[in-house]
Protein backbone atom coordinates (compact mmCIF):
# COMPACT_ATOMS: atom_id res chain seq x y z
CA UNK A 1 0.00 0.00 0.00
CA UNK A 2 2.65 2.56 0.83
CA UNK A 3 3.64 3.04 -2.71
CA UNK A 4 3.12 6.18 -5.15
CA UNK A 5 -0.84 5.18 -7.21
CA UNK A 6 -2.16 5.97 -10.35
CA UNK A 7 -2.71 9.66 -10.81
CA UNK A 8 -2.26 12.85 -12.11
CA UNK A 9 0.60 14.07 -10.24
CA UNK A 10 2.59 10.96 -10.37
CA UNK A 11 2.01 10.53 -14.35
CA UNK A 12 3.87 13.84 -14.53
CA UNK A 13 6.16 13.63 -11.95
CA UNK A 14 9.87 14.59 -11.98
CA UNK A 15 12.27 11.47 -11.84
CA UNK A 16 13.34 10.60 -9.20
CA UNK A 17 15.33 7.36 -7.33
CA UNK A 18 14.28 4.52 -4.91
CA UNK A 19 16.11 5.68 -1.62
CA UNK A 20 17.63 2.63 0.39
CA UNK A 21 15.85 1.38 3.43
CA UNK A 22 17.62 1.95 7.16
CA UNK A 23 20.16 -0.89 7.84
CA UNK A 24 22.55 -1.05 10.99
CA UNK A 25 22.94 1.75 13.44
CA UNK A 26 23.46 5.59 12.58
CA UNK A 27 23.30 8.59 14.49
CA UNK A 28 22.27 11.97 14.03
CA UNK A 29 21.38 15.31 15.40
CA UNK A 30 16.60 14.79 14.60
CA UNK A 31 15.19 11.34 13.70
CA UNK A 32 12.45 12.21 11.90
CA UNK A 33 9.63 9.62 11.20
CA UNK A 34 7.29 10.38 8.20
CA UNK A 35 8.67 11.72 4.75
CA UNK A 36 5.70 13.48 2.93
CA UNK A 37 5.25 17.46 3.56
CA UNK A 38 5.30 18.06 7.28
CA UNK A 39 8.95 15.67 7.41
CA UNK A 40 10.47 16.95 4.52
CA UNK A 41 9.99 20.49 5.83
CA UNK A 42 11.20 19.65 8.95
CA UNK A 43 14.49 18.11 7.96
CA UNK A 44 14.91 20.85 5.69
CA UNK A 45 14.39 23.82 8.11
CA UNK A 46 16.48 21.75 10.51
CA UNK A 47 19.45 21.23 7.89
CA UNK A 48 19.45 24.61 7.38
CA UNK A 49 20.11 25.27 11.32
CA UNK A 50 23.61 23.27 11.33
CA UNK A 51 21.32 19.81 12.35
CA UNK A 52 22.35 15.92 11.17
CA UNK A 53 18.86 14.48 10.43
CA UNK A 54 17.86 10.96 9.02
CA UNK A 55 14.62 11.15 7.91
CA UNK A 56 12.77 7.23 7.55
CA UNK A 57 9.31 6.65 5.40
CA UNK A 58 7.01 3.68 5.42
CA UNK A 59 6.69 3.96 2.04
CA UNK A 60 8.12 6.48 -0.86
CA UNK A 61 8.80 10.13 -0.54
CA UNK A 62 5.43 12.25 -0.09
CA UNK A 63 3.53 8.71 -1.69
CA UNK A 64 0.58 9.28 0.60
CA UNK A 65 -1.57 12.82 0.90
CA UNK A 66 1.11 14.79 0.03
CA UNK A 67 1.62 14.05 -3.20
CA UNK A 68 -1.96 13.55 -4.28
CA UNK A 69 -4.08 16.53 -3.13
CA UNK A 70 -5.55 19.49 -4.71
CA UNK A 71 -2.19 21.63 -5.29
CA UNK A 72 -3.67 24.71 -2.80
CA UNK A 73 -1.55 26.67 -1.19
CA UNK A 74 -3.78 28.72 0.53
CA UNK A 75 -3.23 31.23 3.77
CA UNK A 76 -5.29 30.04 7.22
CA UNK A 77 -6.04 26.56 9.09
CA UNK A 78 -8.64 23.74 8.25
CA UNK A 79 -10.59 25.48 11.09
CA UNK A 80 -11.93 28.61 10.15
CA UNK A 81 -10.72 31.46 11.72
CA UNK A 82 -13.70 32.78 13.88
CA UNK A 83 -13.52 29.28 15.57
CA UNK A 84 -9.70 30.03 16.53
CA UNK A 85 -10.95 33.64 17.73
CA UNK A 86 -12.98 31.75 19.86
CA UNK A 87 -11.01 29.45 20.98
CA UNK A 88 -7.59 31.34 21.52
CA UNK A 89 -8.31 34.87 21.57
CA UNK A 90 -7.94 37.30 18.81
CA UNK A 91 -4.06 38.15 19.51
CA UNK A 92 -2.67 34.58 19.29
CA UNK A 93 -5.47 34.00 17.02
CA UNK A 94 -3.93 36.88 14.60
CA UNK A 95 -0.30 35.48 15.16
CA UNK A 96 -1.61 31.75 13.67
CA UNK A 97 -3.38 33.65 10.69
CA UNK A 98 0.29 34.99 10.08
CA UNK A 99 2.30 32.13 10.87
CA UNK A 100 -0.12 30.77 8.07
CA UNK A 101 0.83 33.42 5.51
CA UNK A 102 4.56 32.55 6.54
CA UNK A 103 3.72 29.17 5.54
CA UNK A 104 2.46 29.95 1.61
CA UNK A 105 5.89 31.88 1.35
CA UNK A 106 7.74 29.09 2.16
CA UNK A 107 6.74 26.97 -0.56
CA UNK A 108 6.74 29.90 -3.06
CA UNK A 109 10.28 30.73 -2.08
CA UNK A 110 11.80 27.51 -2.13
CA UNK A 111 10.64 26.72 -5.17
CA UNK A 112 12.19 30.10 -6.34
CA UNK A 113 15.21 29.95 -4.58
CA UNK A 114 16.07 26.60 -5.70
CA UNK A 115 14.63 26.80 -9.23
CA UNK A 116 12.55 23.78 -8.10
CA UNK A 117 11.43 21.88 -11.61
CA UNK A 118 8.26 20.50 -12.17
CA UNK A 119 5.99 22.48 -9.89
CA UNK A 120 3.71 24.48 -12.05
CA UNK A 121 2.91 27.37 -10.17
CA UNK A 122 -0.51 29.61 -11.05
CA UNK A 123 -1.53 32.43 -8.63
CA UNK A 124 -5.63 32.82 -7.74
CA UNK A 125 -8.15 30.82 -5.79
CA UNK A 126 -12.03 31.81 -5.83
CA UNK A 127 -13.75 30.96 -2.85
CA UNK A 128 -17.23 30.48 -4.30
CA UNK A 129 -20.32 31.02 -1.98
CA UNK A 130 -23.56 28.62 -3.44
CA UNK A 131 -26.13 30.90 -1.59
CA UNK A 132 -27.00 34.57 -2.20
CA UNK A 133 -24.94 36.52 0.68
CA UNK A 134 -23.56 38.88 -0.84
CA UNK A 135 -23.68 41.49 2.78
CA UNK A 136 -21.98 38.97 4.72
CA UNK A 137 -18.76 38.00 2.56
CA UNK A 138 -18.78 41.95 1.84
CA UNK A 139 -18.41 41.94 5.87
CA UNK A 140 -15.81 38.86 5.66
CA UNK A 141 -13.13 40.84 3.12
CA UNK A 142 -13.78 43.99 5.64
CA UNK A 143 -12.80 41.82 8.53
CA UNK A 144 -10.10 40.39 7.04
CA UNK A 145 -8.69 43.73 5.64
CA UNK A 146 -9.18 45.36 9.20
CA UNK A 147 -7.79 42.65 11.88
CA UNK A 148 -5.23 40.18 10.03
CA UNK A 149 -4.01 43.10 7.28
CA UNK A 150 -5.39 40.58 4.35
CA UNK A 151 -7.10 41.81 1.20
CA UNK A 152 -8.93 39.78 -1.10
CA UNK A 153 -11.03 41.30 -3.48
CA UNK A 154 -14.83 40.93 -3.91
CA UNK A 155 -17.06 39.63 -6.90
CA UNK A 156 -20.55 39.94 -7.46
CA UNK A 157 -22.49 37.46 -8.92
CA UNK A 158 -22.00 38.73 -12.80
CA UNK A 159 -17.95 39.00 -11.97
CA UNK A 160 -18.51 35.06 -10.72
CA UNK A 161 -20.53 33.98 -13.89
CA UNK A 162 -18.44 35.56 -16.12
CA UNK A 163 -15.55 32.59 -15.09
CA UNK A 164 -17.17 30.56 -13.58
CA UNK A 165 -20.55 29.03 -16.26
CA UNK A 166 -22.59 27.98 -13.52
CA UNK A 167 -26.47 28.72 -11.58
CA UNK A 168 -25.14 27.34 -8.54
CA UNK A 169 -22.31 29.97 -7.54
CA UNK A 170 -23.18 33.92 -6.38
CA UNK A 171 -20.30 35.75 -4.88
CA UNK A 172 -16.96 34.85 -4.57
CA UNK A 173 -13.54 36.21 -2.73
CA UNK A 174 -10.32 36.11 -4.57
CA UNK A 175 -7.09 35.41 -2.63
CA UNK A 176 -4.62 37.10 -4.66
CA UNK A 177 -1.43 36.09 -2.30
CA UNK A 178 -1.70 31.71 -2.49
CA UNK A 179 -1.24 29.65 -5.54
CA UNK A 180 -1.84 26.27 -6.99
CA UNK A 181 1.10 23.87 -8.05
CA UNK A 182 2.36 20.17 -8.27
CA UNK A 183 2.81 18.80 -4.77
CA UNK A 184 4.06 15.58 -5.55
CA UNK A 185 7.10 17.56 -7.73
CA UNK A 186 8.22 20.08 -4.82
CA UNK A 187 8.15 17.26 -2.28
CA UNK A 188 10.71 15.22 -4.35
CA UNK A 189 12.50 18.59 -5.20
CA UNK A 190 12.66 19.17 -1.42
CA UNK A 191 13.72 15.56 -0.95
CA UNK A 192 16.95 16.27 -3.47
CA UNK A 193 17.54 19.59 -1.42
CA UNK A 194 17.92 17.47 1.70
CA UNK A 195 20.06 15.04 0.38
CA UNK A 196 22.58 17.61 -1.28
CA UNK A 197 22.52 19.31 2.41
CA UNK A 198 23.79 16.21 3.43
CA UNK A 199 19.90 14.56 5.10
CA UNK A 200 19.76 11.04 4.83
CA UNK A 201 16.49 10.05 3.36
CA UNK A 202 15.37 5.75 4.03
CA UNK A 203 12.28 4.91 2.10
CA UNK A 204 10.44 1.66 3.31
CA UNK A 205 11.40 1.68 6.49
CA UNK A 206 8.57 1.99 8.48
CA UNK A 207 9.56 2.88 12.35
CA UNK A 208 8.23 0.25 15.00
CA UNK A 209 9.38 1.84 18.34
CA UNK A 210 10.94 4.79 19.85
CA UNK A 211 13.46 3.71 22.95
CA UNK A 212 14.62 6.09 25.70
CA UNK A 213 18.03 6.32 26.05
CA UNK A 214 20.20 8.63 28.78
CA UNK A 215 21.18 10.90 25.62
CA UNK A 216 18.16 10.84 23.87
CA UNK A 217 16.63 8.19 21.74
CA UNK A 218 16.72 5.54 19.57
CA UNK A 219 14.17 5.50 17.12
CA UNK A 220 14.01 1.27 15.93
CA UNK A 221 13.00 0.25 12.49
CA UNK A 222 12.73 -4.07 11.04
CA UNK A 223 16.41 -3.43 9.68
CA UNK A 224 18.40 -1.02 11.66
CA UNK A 225 17.92 1.90 14.15
CA UNK A 226 19.12 5.30 14.68
CA UNK A 227 20.10 7.48 17.65
CA UNK A 228 19.24 11.08 18.40
CA UNK A 229 18.42 13.77 20.68
CA UNK A 230 15.36 14.29 19.30
CA UNK A 231 12.55 12.52 17.22
CA UNK A 232 9.85 14.34 15.45
CA UNK A 233 6.30 12.69 14.64
CA UNK A 234 5.66 13.55 11.18
CA UNK A 235 2.40 10.85 10.41
CA UNK A 236 -0.25 11.30 8.47
CA UNK A 237 -3.62 9.13 7.85
CA UNK A 238 -1.40 6.32 7.26
CA UNK A 239 -0.16 5.89 10.21
CA UNK A 240 -0.50 3.48 12.86
CA UNK A 241 -0.63 2.36 16.10
CA UNK A 242 3.22 2.64 16.51
CA UNK A 243 2.35 6.12 16.87
CA UNK A 244 0.52 6.12 20.56
CA UNK A 245 -1.31 8.83 22.06
CA UNK A 246 -0.99 10.92 18.27
CA UNK A 247 -2.55 8.51 16.53
CA UNK A 248 -5.48 8.10 19.00
CA UNK A 249 -5.11 11.95 18.64
CA UNK A 250 -6.36 12.19 14.84
CA UNK A 251 -9.02 10.22 12.22
CA UNK A 252 -8.19 8.99 9.02
CA UNK A 253 -10.27 10.95 6.75
CA UNK A 254 -11.04 10.21 2.79
CA UNK A 255 -10.91 12.72 -0.05
CA UNK A 256 -11.53 11.83 -3.52
CA UNK A 257 -10.19 13.05 -6.84
CA UNK A 258 -10.29 12.80 -10.29
CA UNK A 259 -8.76 13.74 -13.94
CA UNK A 260 -10.63 14.94 -16.97
CA UNK A 261 -9.65 14.24 -20.60
CA UNK A 262 -8.79 17.29 -22.29
CA UNK A 263 -11.70 19.30 -22.82
CA UNK A 264 -10.21 21.55 -25.49
CA UNK A 265 -12.74 24.31 -25.97
CA UNK A 266 -15.30 22.53 -23.89
CA UNK A 267 -13.64 23.97 -21.15
CA UNK A 268 -14.33 27.80 -21.52
CA UNK A 269 -17.90 27.19 -21.66
CA UNK A 270 -17.78 26.07 -17.78
CA UNK A 271 -14.21 27.51 -16.42
CA UNK A 272 -13.17 30.67 -17.99
CA UNK A 273 -10.06 31.72 -15.37
CA UNK A 274 -6.70 30.09 -14.50
CA UNK A 275 -7.55 30.47 -10.55
CA UNK A 276 -8.58 27.70 -8.32
CA UNK A 277 -11.66 27.74 -7.32
CA UNK A 278 -13.72 26.32 -3.99
CA UNK A 279 -16.56 26.29 -2.55
CA UNK A 280 -18.28 27.16 0.56
CA UNK A 281 -20.06 24.06 1.33
CA UNK A 282 -19.23 21.88 4.65
CA UNK A 283 -17.48 19.17 2.51
CA UNK A 284 -16.84 21.32 -0.95
CA UNK A 285 -15.78 20.93 -4.08
CA UNK A 286 -12.47 21.98 -5.22
CA UNK A 287 -10.95 21.90 -8.80
CA UNK A 288 -8.44 23.76 -10.76
CA UNK A 289 -7.62 23.68 -14.67
CA UNK A 290 -4.30 21.56 -15.73
CA UNK A 291 -2.16 20.83 -18.48
CA UNK A 292 -4.39 24.20 -20.15
CA UNK A 293 -7.27 22.06 -20.66
CA UNK A 294 -8.30 19.43 -18.46
CA UNK A 295 -10.51 19.52 -14.79
CA UNK A 296 -8.72 18.23 -11.57
CA UNK A 297 -11.49 17.87 -9.45
CA UNK A 298 -11.52 16.90 -5.69
CA UNK A 299 -14.32 17.08 -3.24
CA UNK A 300 -16.23 14.85 -0.42
CA UNK A 301 -15.23 14.20 2.90
CA UNK A 302 -15.61 10.29 3.91
CA UNK A 303 -14.14 7.69 6.71
CA UNK A 304 -14.11 5.05 3.72
CA UNK A 305 -11.10 5.53 1.48
CA UNK A 306 -12.99 3.75 -1.51
CA UNK A 307 -10.13 2.60 -3.81
CA UNK A 308 -12.48 1.27 -7.38
CA UNK A 309 -11.34 4.13 -9.90
CA UNK A 310 -14.98 3.47 -12.19
CA UNK A 311 -17.05 4.29 -8.82
CA UNK A 312 -14.67 7.00 -7.74
CA UNK A 313 -15.45 8.76 -11.38
CA UNK A 314 -18.63 8.05 -11.50
CA UNK A 315 -19.14 9.85 -8.12
CA UNK A 316 -16.47 12.76 -8.88
CA UNK A 317 -18.33 13.11 -12.65
CA UNK A 318 -22.02 13.63 -10.92
CA UNK A 319 -20.56 16.36 -8.84
CA UNK A 320 -18.79 18.21 -11.89
CA UNK A 321 -22.62 17.63 -13.97
CA UNK A 322 -24.25 18.87 -10.71
CA UNK A 323 -22.31 22.33 -11.15
CA UNK A 324 -21.68 21.91 -14.78
CA UNK A 325 -24.62 20.44 -16.78
CA UNK A 326 -22.79 21.67 -19.92
CA UNK A 327 -19.80 18.89 -19.45
CA UNK A 328 -22.29 16.50 -19.71
CA UNK A 329 -20.01 13.12 -21.16
CA UNK A 330 -16.84 13.88 -20.11
CA UNK A 331 -14.62 11.15 -19.73
CA UNK A 332 -12.45 11.11 -16.98
CA UNK A 333 -9.39 9.58 -17.21
CA UNK A 334 -7.36 9.25 -13.90
CA UNK A 335 -9.64 9.11 -10.56
CA UNK A 336 -7.67 8.72 -7.02
CA UNK A 337 -8.31 9.05 -3.11
CA UNK A 338 -6.03 9.17 -0.13
CA UNK A 339 -6.08 9.77 3.36
CA UNK A 340 -5.63 13.04 5.37
CA UNK A 341 -4.99 12.72 8.87
CA UNK A 342 -7.39 15.31 10.82
CA UNK A 343 -7.65 16.25 14.59
CA UNK A 344 -11.08 16.56 15.84
CA UNK A 345 -10.56 20.38 16.62
CA UNK A 346 -9.47 20.43 13.09
CA UNK A 347 -6.07 21.86 13.75
CA UNK A 348 -2.15 20.25 13.31
CA UNK A 349 -0.78 18.76 15.91
CA UNK A 350 2.48 21.15 16.63
CA UNK A 351 3.92 20.50 20.29
CA UNK A 352 6.34 18.36 22.47
CA UNK A 353 5.12 15.40 23.54
CA UNK A 354 8.09 14.86 25.71
CA UNK A 355 11.40 15.83 26.62
CA UNK A 356 13.12 15.38 23.04
CA UNK A 357 9.71 14.26 21.26
CA UNK A 358 7.81 16.09 18.98
CA UNK A 359 4.88 16.32 17.11
CA UNK A 360 4.14 17.92 13.53
CA UNK A 361 1.14 15.88 12.10
CA UNK A 362 -2.85 15.86 11.61
CA UNK A 363 -2.66 18.61 8.53
CA UNK A 364 -5.58 17.11 6.87
CA UNK A 365 -7.58 19.67 4.73
CA UNK A 366 -5.05 22.58 4.39
CA UNK A 367 -1.62 21.41 4.50
CA UNK A 368 0.28 22.61 1.81
CA UNK A 369 1.13 25.76 3.58
CA UNK A 370 0.69 24.55 7.04
CA UNK A 371 3.07 21.47 7.06
CA UNK A 372 6.03 23.73 6.05
CA UNK A 373 5.37 26.24 8.59
CA UNK A 374 4.58 23.33 11.11
CA UNK A 375 8.29 22.08 10.47
CA UNK A 376 9.68 25.63 10.52
CA UNK A 377 8.09 25.87 14.24
CA UNK A 378 9.28 22.92 15.42
CA UNK A 379 12.77 23.42 14.07
CA UNK A 380 12.93 26.78 15.60
CA UNK A 381 12.05 25.13 19.21
CA UNK A 382 14.32 22.36 18.76
CA UNK A 383 17.44 24.68 17.85
CA UNK A 384 16.35 26.96 20.79
CA UNK A 385 15.39 29.74 18.43
CA UNK A 386 11.88 30.66 19.74
CA UNK A 387 8.47 29.01 21.36
CA UNK A 388 6.31 29.93 18.73
CA UNK A 389 4.81 26.05 18.92
CA UNK A 390 3.19 27.63 21.70
CA UNK A 391 0.49 29.44 19.74
CA UNK A 392 -0.94 25.54 19.46
CA UNK A 393 -1.70 25.01 23.38
CA UNK A 394 -4.93 25.06 22.99
CA UNK A 395 -4.65 22.18 20.49
CA UNK A 396 -3.90 19.51 22.36
CA UNK A 397 -4.34 15.72 21.88
CA UNK A 398 -7.89 15.57 21.79
CA UNK A 399 -9.76 11.28 21.80
CA UNK A 400 -10.45 10.72 18.39
CA UNK A 401 -13.18 8.62 19.76
CA UNK A 402 -11.10 5.60 19.31
CA UNK A 403 -13.61 2.26 17.45
CA UNK A 404 -16.79 4.78 17.44
CA UNK A 405 -14.50 7.73 15.78
CA UNK A 406 -14.75 7.15 12.22
CA UNK A 407 -18.88 5.74 12.74
CA UNK A 408 -19.41 9.59 14.55
CA UNK A 409 -17.57 11.34 11.94
CA UNK A 410 -19.50 9.97 9.16
CA UNK A 411 -22.79 11.12 10.61
CA UNK A 412 -21.16 14.39 11.35
CA UNK A 413 -20.39 14.78 7.47
CA UNK A 414 -23.80 13.49 6.28
CA UNK A 415 -25.74 16.69 9.03
CA UNK A 416 -23.32 18.46 7.26
CA UNK A 417 -24.81 17.50 4.06
CA UNK A 418 -27.92 17.74 5.06
CA UNK A 419 -26.98 21.39 6.03
CA UNK A 420 -25.46 22.91 2.90
CA UNK A 421 -28.39 21.28 0.92
CA UNK A 422 -31.23 23.17 2.38
CA UNK A 423 -29.45 26.08 2.91
CA UNK A 424 -28.41 26.14 -1.15
CA UNK A 425 -32.02 25.07 -2.18
CA UNK A 426 -33.94 28.01 -0.36
CA UNK A 427 -31.54 30.62 -2.39
CA UNK A 428 -31.77 28.97 -4.97
CA UNK A 429 -35.53 29.37 -5.17
CA UNK A 430 -35.34 32.49 -3.85
CA UNK A 431 -33.11 33.85 -6.71
CA UNK A 432 -35.70 31.56 -9.45
CA UNK A 433 -38.72 33.63 -7.99
CA UNK A 434 -39.75 36.99 -9.43
CA UNK A 435 -39.17 39.90 -7.31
Amino acid sequence: MFTYNNNYYTATMQQTTQRLPLSGKVRADVCIVGAGLAGLSTAWELLSRGKSVVLLEAGRVAWGASGRNGGFVLQGWSEGLSAIERRCGKPTAAALFKLSLEGVDIVRDTIVRHGLPGCATTPGKLSVIRYDDADNLRRLRDKMAKDFDFHLDYLDRHAVRDKLKTDLYFQALRDNHGFHFHPLNYCLGLAGLIERSGGKIHEQSPMVRVERRDAGHRVVTHSGTVDCRDVVYCCGGYGGPEFGPLRRAFLPIATYAVLTERLGSRLAQAVNTTDAVGDNRRASDYYRIVDGDRLLWGGRITTKNLQDEKRLGELLTADILDVYPQLRGVRIEKAWSGLMGYARHKMPHIAPLGTGLWACASFGGHGMNTAPIGGRVIAEAICGETDRYRLFDAYGLEWNGGPLGPAAAQTVYAGLKIMDFFQETRSQRKAASPH
